[in-house]
């Protein structure tokens, strides 16, 4: 087995949305974000990674095992964080160390405690008396310290400082560097991406656009800004993406060195993954 999840031709319907065809692998040893504008379909795809709404088509395997026949155990192998998952604001962080520890079996009482002291978290204040970043914080180490072999994460470094962001990623580096782990993530900081991923998904409307390597992405894509004028001198076939923006046209090449080899005499920078998608989203 070399995927920790594997979802094929996903489908679920609403009355004014509908999932479509979405397929998705996250291999072992793999960060693979999972990139899209809201209201795209990526809460309806995790929701349904976890069994929490039922889907119409496809199949979704965890550990090579249908995610609706999984045992108490293999849903131990499962680190969630979602954007609105918490516990009573009354506890303090050694309530949920006792908590964690009914819950499961692996949980890793020193992991925790470590984790706590390294970002400087009270031990005695609750809950409510914690900032948005620092119950983020707990957040991320309860999906962590109980040592899953597949994260999935819905903007795990929403409300961060950039320190801790860093911080945070490292944590999600070191996680898969046993190549068994893998983690599937959500975020509208697509910078962390860059800095993380080594796969990505992008989807809109309901399907996927683009599912792309990160060394692929790197190598192949560029984008060039330029007025019209000059853009009209290149032949469609030689870009995948074009967008009037502002005073410029944006175009987006997926084989530069192809299109280097046509029109040397263009400028091709390296495109932010904020305006990958902006292209793929509103690019003709």
């Amino acid at each position: 087995m070399k995927d920790n999840l594997e979802i094929t031709n996903l489908e679920k319907k609403y009355a004014d949305f509908t999932l479509k065809n979405i397929n998705i692998k996250v291999s072992k040893g793999k960060i693979v974000g999972f990139i899209g504008q809201n209201g795209s379909g990526k809460t309806t795809t995790i929701k349904a990674i976890l069994n929490l709404i039922n889907y119409d088509q496809g199949s979704i395997k965890i550990f090579s095992k249908n995610n609706q026949k999984l045992t108490s155990l293999d849903k131990e192998q499962i680190g969630v964080l979602l954007d609105d998952s918490f516990f009573s604001p009354i506890l303090n962080v050694k309530d949920i160390n006792k908590l964690m520890k009914c819950f499961y079996h692996n949980w890793n009482e020193e992991l925790y405690f470590d984790y706590l002291k390294k970002f400087k978290i009270p031990l005695n204040k609750t809950l409510k008396e914690f900032s948005g970043g620092m119950k983020r914080k707990i957040q991320v180490l309860c999906a962590i310290c109980h040592e899953p072999k597949l994260l999935i994460l819905d903007e795990p470094t929403n409300s961060l400082d950039p320190i801790f962001r860093y911080e945070i990623l490292d944590i999600f580096t070191n996680f898969v560097r046993n190549k068994e782990n893998s983690i599937l993530i959500t975020t509208h900081i697509t910078s962390d991406l860059d800095l993380i991923a080594d796969q990505l998904v992008f989807i809109d409307e309901g399907q996927i656009v683009l599912d792309i390597s990160k060394d692929t992405l790197d190598k192949d894509y560029g984008l060039i800004k330029d007025t019209q004028k000059n853009i009209d001198l290149i032949d469609p076939s030689y870009y995948f993406k074009k967008l009037k923006y502002k005073n410029k046209t944006l175009l987006l090449i997926n084989n530069v060195s192809k299109f280097n080899n046509k029109y040397p005499n263009f400028t091709i920078i390296k495109p932010s993954l904020e305006e990958i998608m902006l292209l793929l989203v509103k690019g003709e």
